[in-house]
C-alpha cells in the first residue's frame, strides 16, 4: 500500500499519521500542499490534523483551495481512498467530499483527552477490522469538532449506514453523537478523534491499529 500524507502550513499530526501508516506496512510518501499531483501509484491519501493555514476564515477552508486540494478531489472522484482526521475532516467537508460541517464545540472550549467511541458500522475498509458496536478509545484534540448537518442530510447518513463512529459520551455537541462519517461510496472517511495517536502501547492504547491494518490488508489483497 502506498499512502500519501499531505502537509499544510500548520499541520501538526502529519508525522504521526505517516508513522501509523508505516507501522501497518505502508510505503509512505509525504506530499507538500503546493504539489499539484499525488505520487504515482497512491492507494490512500491521509489528510492530517493540525491547524492548516492557521485556521483562518474557517477551519480547513484555505486548505481545501490549496494546489494539492484539486488532486485530492480528483483522486477521490476516481474512487481513491481518503482518510481525514481532525483538521483533515474539516478539510474534507470544505472540499465537498463529505457532507456537513464542523462547528465550535459546545461549551466553546478546546478539548484534549481520550474518549470512548462506538463502532457504528463495519461496512467500510476503514472499520472492517472492528466489531460493530465495539468500544474503542482514541484521543481528541479540537476546538471545532461539533459535527452539524441538516435534517435531510442526517437522515441520509443514518439510512445509508454512513456513520462510522459515535461518541459514547458526546464531548462536543455533535449531532447524533457523530464522531466520523463516510462518503456515499464509502471510500472517504472523516473523523475528529485521532486513531493515529492510538497505535502504540507507549501512547496509552492501540485501538487505532485495526483501522490502519485493515486498510493495508485490503490493499494487499487488491
Amino acid at each position: 500500500m502506498k499512502a500519501a500524507v499531505v502537509t499544510f502550513p500548520g499541520s501538526n499530526c502529519d508525522r504521526d499519521l505517516a508513522q501509523a501508516f508505516a507501522a501497518a506496512g505502508a510505503d509512505v510518501v509525504r506530499v507538500w500542499h503546493k504539489e499539484t499531483a499525488l505520487p504515482e501509484g497512491t492507494d490512500v491519501v491521509g489528510v492530517p490534523g493540525g491547524f492548516s493555514y492557521g485556521d483562518y476564515l474557517r477551519c480547513g477552508a484555505i486548505a481545501a483551495q490549496s494546489p494539492v486540494g484539486q488532486a485530492i478531489r480528483d483522486f477521490a472522484g476516481r474512487g481513491g481512498y481518503v482518510l481525514g482526521i481532525c483538521n483533515g475532516f474539516q478539510v474534507l467537508t470544505e472540499m465537498g467530499l463529505l457532507p456537513g460541517a464542523l462547528m465550535r464545540n459546545a461549551g466553546l472550549q478546546f478539548l484534549c483527552k481520550p474518549v470512548t467511541l462506538r463502532v457504528a458500522t463495519t461496512d467500510s475498509v476503514f472499520t472492517q477490522g472492528y466489531a460493530r458496536g465495539a468500544e474503542v478509545m482514541f484521543p481528541i484534540a479540537h476546538h471545532d469538532g461539533n459535527y452539524t448537518i441538516d435534517a435531510e442530510g442526517l437522515a441520509r447518513l443514518q439510512g445509508e449506514d454512513r456513520v462510522a463512529f459515535r461518541y459514547a459520551d458526546n464531548p462536543n455537541g455533535s449531532m447524533d453523537d457523530i464522531a466520523g462519517v463516510l462518503s456515499a461510496n464509502r471510500r472517504v472517511l472523516g473523523m475528529m478523534p485521532h486513531p493515529e495517536r492510538a497505535v502504540d502501547p507507549a501512547q496509552g492504547g492501540t485501538d487505532g491499529s485495526a483501522l490502519f491494518r485493515a486498510l493495508a490488508g485490503m490493499m494487499a489483497r487488491a
